[in-house]
Order: C-alpha cells, then structure tokens, then sequence
C-alpha cells in the first residue's frame, strides 16, 4: 500500500485490473484504492507480469503492505504454493491504485497487438457501462492516466450523444422529466407487526457503503456536531459577470472565485480556521472548490496561493483538479489545506442549498443557479422600472464561534457589489 500523504495511514484495495499471469506495462495501472482523502489509481512501477495478488479487493490494509507482486520480464512465475506460504516471484513495488486492466476492446480483447492501433485501457466499469449501453469505446475520448477510457467519459460520451449534459451554468434551475422508470416491484404485504417486509422481499439491493461515501458521512457529521452553523443568503446580479465570462470564454465560477479571493482580503476572519480556542487567519487563501465524482461522491481539490492566479488562471486550475479528480489522479495533498472552500451546485440548476462547513475551516459560499428573470431596476436618477436580468443566490455557511451574523453579511454584501460592478 503506497504512502499518499503524511496523514493517511490506510487504504482499501477497491479493485484489481490486472490477474495473475497477466503481462504488465511500466506505468499501467493494475488496481484502484481508496483512502479517506482520496481515490486514486496508481500505476505499476515497472514492466513484467503480474505474479500474485497478496490484498484481494474489498480489503482494508497500513501503508507499507504489500499488495502484489510482478514478476521482471523473462523472469519465470512462481510455482503455486499452499494458502499461506510464501512464492519465490521476483519482488515488486507494491501495487497501488490502477489506471484501467490491460488494454481492450469493448468486448474485453486487447487493442494494438498488430492492427495498426495505438494501445487503449478501459476500466472494468466502463467495459460495462459501455457494453450495456451499445458504445463503441473506440469513439470514448478517455482523460485517465495514458489515455485510460474511464466510467466518467463513458457517461460524458452517453450524455453529449443525447445532449443531455448538464451546462455549468444555466439560465432556468428546472430540467426535462427523466425517462420513465420501469415499473415498480410488488410490494409484499406487511408482516405481523405491521412492518413492510425485510429488504430481500422488497427487491432491496443492500451493499456495504464505500470508503469515500463512509469517509464523507464521518466528515459532514463531524461538521454538523463540532461548528455551530449559521446560513446567510443574498441575491445578486450577475449580468454584468455574464457578459464578461462570455468575452473570456469561461464559465462564471472563476470569476466568482477571483472576486471572492479579493473580498476574503477584507474579511479575513473568513478565511481561517477554528481548532478549539484557537482560530488562525490566513493572508495566503488556498481556495478548496467542491467536485462531484457524480454517484461516487464528491471531491474538494484544493488551489494553492489562489490569490496569486487570474481568472484565466483560475479557471485553468479548475478544470485541471476537476478532471484529474474525475479521473482519480489526484495525490492526497492537493485535496488537504484549504481555508475557504466554494461549492457550485447551480451547475445542476440547483437555486438554493445550505452547505456544511469543511471544518476546521469557518465558513463556505455557495454559489447558485444563474437564472434569467425580471427584476425592479433603480436608473440614476431613481426612477424605477422592471427589466430581465440575469440573478443568483449566494449562500455563506459560516460558523457562529468564529463571526456574528453581520460580519457574513458584510462579506456577502461586498461580494455582491463587486460582482455586480
């Protein structure tokens, strides 16, 4: 189990994308993990075949133990021994989180053995969901480590074909109805206690919940009992924002993030931690910003010295962390040390929320669906009148031991009044 940061001591093995006597790249990768920062896919660290498997998947061990080894290339593989007994392969690096099993096709035959085309990996998943689905994964742009063709470009190549994507910002926070479900199961009738029947009668699915969801749950909880919790809301108008993201070609979240930065300058309570007694206040903002990995769960990759980026530069560093995030490349110390963090569940069309602090940082902003609709509208010379404009809802979740109420109404305030220029 490969070291991923100074405070994770453990992983769990999540899957093996290689098997024994399967042949091994430098470099591809053999097995995903999955730690309490991170998922990731680590990639094998030298050329052979893959010998044995010490960690099954589903296992949970200290950093430092050996997952599997490899075999060196021209080496002879172990003869097998009893359950237990050590096997004479040659030693290897320990196995970490994969990038995808060897390359495929999308019936699961390997690519680039004399045909002409370059060398593809598909995670098992996506070899599914693609199968499932009738894609051809040559088609599939993949964004994993070498190219890997991973479940999120599969599920991004199924939702551009239907022009069913989501846009990062909309002007309406509503959505089409979804497909009809199938219909549903019998219900069995109650048992003797009143009580539906037990899950397997229901057609119930129960599975243990994963290491991230598991790790998310703890963290929340660990918010919502250690910070005492406040929420304030503002309306702004951001059609101003528009039209200069539009001429950037960006979406509206670094724009939002780089005028955020500057107003955290003046409220630097904000952009602090609280452990215990003790808050510390930062003039470095190192700017945490929320990622959804979808079913999988969510992500806060952290952008070191955000004050010292641009907006281009903000919005390169987004879309940097979020796809290597998606793609499970990121290392665990770009997703610790955050003072601030913005989430943005307006990409969904999300109006309002009330987000939970990442403690021990003291407060996070929400940013919001940017819908177009009319508004009163003051001219200079107070004349008023109704017009369409282009409006969002900010929410700071912020805790009370560490500010009062106007002290995150102020921020907000300035916010707005920066954004809306």
């Amino acid at each position: 189990m490969p070291a991923m940061g100074t405070s994770i001591t453990e992983g769990e093995v999540i899957a093996w994308l290689k098997q024994p006597g399967d042949a091994v790249a430098a470099d591809e990768s053999i097995c995903e993990i999955s730690t309490d920062k991170v998922d990731s896919e680590i990639p094998a660290p030298a050329a052979g075949t893959l010998a044995e498997i010490l960690v099954e998947a589903g296992q949970v061990v200290e950093v430092g133990v050996t997952l599997g080894r490899i075999a060196a290339e021209g080496s002879a593989l172990p003869a097998a021994g009893a359950p237990g007994e050590p096997k004479a392969a040659a030693p290897a690096p320990a196995a970490a989180p994969a990038e995808a099993p060897r390359a495929t096709s999308g019936n699961g035959r390997a690519n680039g053995s004399g045909n002409g085309k370059a060398k593809r990996f598909y995670s098992p998943v996506a070899r599914r969901l693609a199968a499932d689905r009738g894609i051809d994964l040559d088609q599939v742009v993949g964004t994993g480590r070498n190219g890997r063709v991973t479940k999120r470009d599969v599920e991004g190549f199924v939702a551009t074909a239907a022009k069913a994507e989501p846009p990062l910002h909309t002007d309406s926070p509503y959505r089409p109805d979804p497909p009809p479900s199938p219909p549903p199961r019998a219900v069995p009738p109650p048992s003797a206690n009143g009580h539906p029947g037990q899950p397997d009668e229901l057609g119930g699915d129960p599975r243990p919940l994963s290491r991230m969801r598991i790790a998310i749950g703890n963290a929340m909880r660990n918010s919502q009992q250690t910070a005492a919790t406040c929420h304030t809301v503002v309306e702004c108008d951001v059609t101003a924002l528009e039209a200069r993201r539009r001429e950037l070609g960006v979406t509206a979240l670094p724009l939002v993030a780089r005028a955020t930065i500057e107003t955290l300058r003046e409220f630097p309570d904000l952009n602090a931690t609280l452990d215990g007694t003790t808050i510390t206040r930062f003039e470095r903002v190192h700017l945490g910003i929320a990622v959804s990995l979808g079913d999988d769960g969510l992500i806060v990759p952290v952008i070191k010295d955000a004050q010292d980026l641009s907006i281009e530069g903000l919005a390169a560093k987004i879309k940097d962390l979020a796809t290597r995030g998606r793609a499970k490349q990121l290392d665990p110390q770009e997703v610790q040390g955050a003072t601030f963090t913005i989430t943005n569940p307006g990409a969904f069309g999300a109006s309002i929320a009330t987000p939970v602090i990442d403690v021990p940082q003291v407060a996070i902003l929400d940013l919001e669906a940017i819908v177009r609709r009319p508004v009163v509208v003051t001219d200079d010379a107070g004349g008023e009148s109704i017009a369409i404009r282009s409006m969002v809802n900010f929410v700071l979740g912020w805790d009370h031991r560490a500010v009062d109420g106007v002290y995150a109404a102020r921020f907000l305030g300035r916010l707005r009044t920066s954004l809306q220029g």
